[in-house]
């Protein structure tokens, strides 16, 4: 099915943050409803500047308890090891079957950094470059396994075809990975990887290695822009700009009836509050705002955070979504079982397998790994 503007069908995501939830069981609920209103995927922030119960954890506790939404936590670059991250992101996609992301992050303060003792905080534009490091090396780490590398014939006790794992040997400024990972290839090749792109040093991460680009701006014409931006970017790396989702990211307060949308708000655009571009009013004219946006190529969808999760997270399935699916601008059922497939990305092709790269194969242990 196809919007009747001619454009692709939107891209709906929803935020599941509760700030008092520290119970995995909490978030059950809202995962579900969201599902039911076949959004895309569901995101769940995580940061070590304040407390709060580890968000890729938590949203494997809510993979079984889901069918096809996809799960996308926060986690940092900072301060976390680049193997063990890439391997609890791959663990996650299996545990969902597919449905995993990872929303990069950077920690740029100080009182962060004294969690781990091991450096002082540093510039967000340096943190960043860590960060494009460590999406390249945890891409490299999910193709160190071809896919077809496990053997498992128990009549000659083989689990591994040894000649279709591959060292990957990458060296960044402050850490070196020699591979291959311990966890196979994801049933999606590469996890949907998703970046804030609002701010400069993230941009460029963004349209070098993002599936899925967030910006928070309050209007269509800054959000083209920097859509744009991104587009042209990934083109300049040798991507498909196509291969790139740019989601506007909105706070919404859909209160508590039908009321019209507040002055500033609506389809003239949100403005702008300590917590990012802040919409308030009734569902129908969120679903306007959005219907404006994305038929003006603003964005490709949106990443909605309800001020209050479970009202304003009900009214947005029940309420903005039905008026969407309603007018064919949003799907009434999964097109497919992975995060991939909902967002129309097809499956990376594995670099090494591609290649050939026979130098890389593990030529002694079936599994290691060292960061």
């Amino acid at each position: 099915m196809t919007a009747p503007h001619g454009r692709g069908l939107l891209h709906l995501a929803a935020a599941l943050d509760q700030q008092t939830a520290f119970d995995a069981a909490s978030y059950v609920g809202p995962a579900q409803l969201a599902e039911r209103g076949g959004l895309d995927f569901v995101t769940l922030g995580d940061t070590f500047a304040r407390p709060g119960p580890d968000a890729l954890a938590v949203l494997s506790r809510l993979a079984p308890a889901t069918r096809r939404i996809g799960l996308v936590p926060t986690v940092t670059t900072t301060h976390t090891e680049p193997f063990h991250v890439q391997a609890a992101v791959a663990t996650l996609d299996w545990v969902s079957r597919g449905r995993a992301g990872w929303q990069l992050d950077v920690s740029t303060t100080e009182g962060e950094a004294r969690l781990f003792g091991r450096r002082h905080a540093a510039p967000a534009d340096a943190l960043w470059r860590e960060a494009r490091e460590i999406a390249e090396v945890a891409a490299r780490l999910w193709d160190s396994w071809e896919d077809d590398a496990e053997i498992r014939d128990e009549a000659t006790g083989r689990f591994i075809d040894r000649e279709k794992l591959h060292h990957v040997d990458f060296r960044g400024a402050t850490f070196f990975v020699k591979g291959p990972s311990i966890v196979p290839r994801p049933p999606q090749g590469h996890p949907v990887r998703v970046v804030d792109a609002t701010e400069g040093p993230a941009r460029r991460v963004a349209a070098r290695y993002a599936d899925v680009a967030l910006v928070r701006v309050a209007g269509p014409a800054q959000a083209r822009a920097v859509r744009t931006e991104l587009r042209d970017a990934a083109a300049e790396f040798g991507r498909n700009p196509d291969s790139l989702r740019v989601l506007g990211s909105l706070v919404v307060d859909l209160g508590d009836g039908e009321r019209a949308a507040e002055p500033g708000h609506g389809g003239g655009g949100p403005r702008q509050s300590a917590q990012g571009p802040l919409y308030r009013g009734g569902p129908v004219d969120l679903a306007e705002l959005i219907t404006a946006w994305h038929a003006s190529e603003a964005v490709d969808g949106f990443h909605l955070t309800p001020v209050e999760p479970r009202r304003d997270l009900e009214r947005l399935v029940n309420g903005t979504v039905a008026v969407l699916q309603h007018r064919g601008l949003f799907r009434a059922f999964y097109p497919g079982s992975t995060l991939r497939e909902h967002l129309g990305l097809a499956r990376p092709t594995n670099q090494y397998a591609v290649t050939g790269a026979d130098a890389g194969a593990v030529p002694g242990a079936v599994t290691g790994g060292a960061s």
